[in-house]
């Protein structure tokens, strides 16, 4: 046995002693009060007279008690912990989900005065995560916040928590998930996916806008810049991303630049999804997504249609319209979805182009299957694609002249905005209050 187990074992034998030795001499002083008592009572000549008064005292006391907790009943404040005003707050107190960030200084204590700070507002702090910068620490929170607290407010705790350079901005629920298991879901979304990187990309950062320029990522340095991140593709374009409101962090780029180096080793890719349109004539079609390898046949489209579908369709020269495909067929710039006969040729082409918040819809059948639906059939299609991406509105580019895309658009059961520059209509549709109508995307008609 080491010292100091024998030391240990010896401290304990001795405050066993202690205790009994104070309950021994607690036991016989009970009992000389006892005998005291009973000598006063019994021998004494007031012994009678001073056990009744006794009786009595002890009766108004509980009498006195009674009725004071009828007139007082205990509210919340004695249900509440102790000293101080009670914690308790209304289970049906309205609250409202904010995400912020803020700058705070790299020193013991200063996440804890920011913390105590929003406790003091009876802010909740749902998640956290830190992104370290060489002077100072970038905390972003998702807190669930008294609907009644305004975003000057919020902040203006934050500031009194030793916080600056705060920004906030209104969060929902698909937003309270730890970020390591959102980068792996992302992550696998655009594994599975090319077309789901700029998407993947939005949802992580929230609303930032983004840009892809054909061929200039050769030239680029990957890297942030305050308020903008350039990221260089595989395929030699160049992606940027920009935030005005708030900079990006190198914690950010160094995510974002994961995502790449992920899709930089996968290649293009396309998932094998199809689906079969029946039509009264006996006309079996497929819709599929489209690939690199239907340039020739999306070509042989093209040849097929009228200057004037063409020209609806890419808004310039008819002779500009080839050398569009290479863009619209790589799944890095959107979805494509191609309609094509028993006899494998393409009859109509329609693009889900990411862009911002949003995504646009673009859309080419072939003249000698115009009228038939195909263009109603495969725009529901793109919507319910981008519903499943997360996006939540669509719009289409065109010119009042053509009567037939916004018939088509009108056919989303969606709210429409309608927007006219210089002659140029752009129709908005926001999906959220059509998301019930539309079909799912591979379901076969």
């Amino acid at each position: 046995m080491d010292d100091t187990a024998y030391t240990h074992r010896n401290a304990k034998r001795q405050h066993r002693w202690r205790r009994e030795a104070v309950e021994l001499a607690a036991v016989f002083s009970a009992v000389a009060a006892a005998d005291l008592v009973a000598n006063v009572v019994v021998h004494g000549h007031d012994g009678p007279v001073l056990l009744f008064a006794s009786a009595g005292a002890l009766l108004a006391a509980v009498l006195f008690r009674v009725r004071l907790a009828h007139r007082h009943p205990p509210g919340p404040e004695a249900l509440g912990p102790p000293g101080g005003e009670s914690e308790v707050t209304s289970a049906e107190e309205q609250t409202a989900l904010w995400r912020l960030r803020t700058s705070v200084a790299d020193a013991p204590g200063s996440l804890a005065r920011v913390c105590g700070a929003l406790a003091e507002r009876r802010v909740n702090i749902v998640s956290m995560q830190a992104h370290p910068l060489p002077d100072c620490t970038v905390d972003e929170f998702i807190v669930r916040a008294p609907a009644a607290l305004t975003r000057a407010e919020l902040a203006a705790a934050v500031a009194a928590g030793g916080g600056w350079d705060i920004w906030s901005d209104r969060a929902d629920a698909h937003e309270l998930v730890d970020v390591p298991r959102q980068v792996l879901a992302l992550a696998t979304r655009t594994a599975l996916d090319a077309a789901e990187l700029p998407v993947a990309l939005r949802q992580l950062f929230g609303r930032a806008a983004i840009r892809q320029f054909p061929g200039r990522g050769a030239a680029v340095q990957p890297g942030v810049d305050g308020h903008v991140m350039r990221l260089p593709l595989p395929n030699g374009d160049l992606l940027e991303l920009s935030r005005p409101n708030l900079p990006f962090t190198p914690t950010e780029f160094a995510r974002a630049r994961t995502l790449v180096e992920l899709d930089t080793v996968l290649g293009p890719r396309v998932p094998q999804v199809a689906a079969r349109i029946s039509r009264p004539a006996g006309d079996d079609l497929t819709v599929r997504r489209a690939t690199p390898a239907d340039r020739e046949a999306a070509l042989a489209m093209h040849a097929r249609c009228s200057p004037e579908s063409l020209r609806r369709r890419y808004h310039g020269p008819v002779k500009d319209a080839d050398r569009y495909l290479n863009h619209l067929l790589d799944p890095r710039h959107g979805q494509t979805l191609a309609v094509e006969t028993a006899q494998g040729r393409l009859v109509a082409l329609s693009h889900l182009m990411w862009d911002d918040e949003g995504a646009e819809i673009a859309l080419l059948v072939e003249d000698a299957w115009q009228r038939r639906g195909l263009g109603v059939d495969l725009v529901r299609r793109m919507a319910a694609l981008a519903l499943e991406s997360g996006v939540g509105t669509v719009y289409a580019v065109t010119t009042a002249a053509n009567t037939g895309l916004i018939s088509t658009m009108r056919r989303l059961s969606a709210p429409l905005d309608y927007q006219v520059e210089e002659g140029t209509l752009v129709i908005t549709a926001h999906l959220a209050e059509a998301a019930e109508k539309l079909p799912a995307p591979w379901a076969a008609r």
